[in-house]
């Protein structure tokens, strides 16, 4: 088994989950998802690294998008970037050091990771 870690990105991540359920009128929806979060899916991931498919093998369709994910794998360092279904999230997450971080999580109404927070200074 590989350990899970919460990066501060997926802490603030599941802040404002937090706040959009709060805000849709479902809090109750934020508790079920830690609870299957630390319940189901980090085990999963623990057990299984691999099981989510590589973000990187996505069509790219723009040069725009081209050039970001080049420039997004030149700061991977060869580690492998996937994402997890979950229930109504998408998981985003790496494996490097023999440990599986966590880097964002968000709910499928919600927009598009925020790439730039995860490697602040760059």
């Amino acid at each position: 088994m590989i350990p899970a870690k919460l990066t501060a990105n997926f802490e603030r991540n599941l802040e404002a989950i937090e706040t959009y359920l709060a805000t849709a009128e479902f809090p109750q929806g934020y508790d079920r998802l830690l609870d299957d979060l630390f319940h189901t899916l980090i085990p999963n991931l623990e057990r299984f690294p691999s099981a989510g498919r590589p973000f990187l093998e996505r069509p790219v369709h723009s040069v725009e998008a081209a050039n970001a994910l080049e420039r997004l794998q030149s700061k991977l360092h060869g580690c492998e970037l996937r994402e997890y279904l979950f229930a109504d999230y998408l998981v985003l997450y790496a494996q490097f050091s023999g440990v599986i971080h966590l880097l964002a999580i968000k709910h499928h109404r919600q927009l598009s990771f925020d790439f730039q927070s995860l490697w602040p200074g760059n």
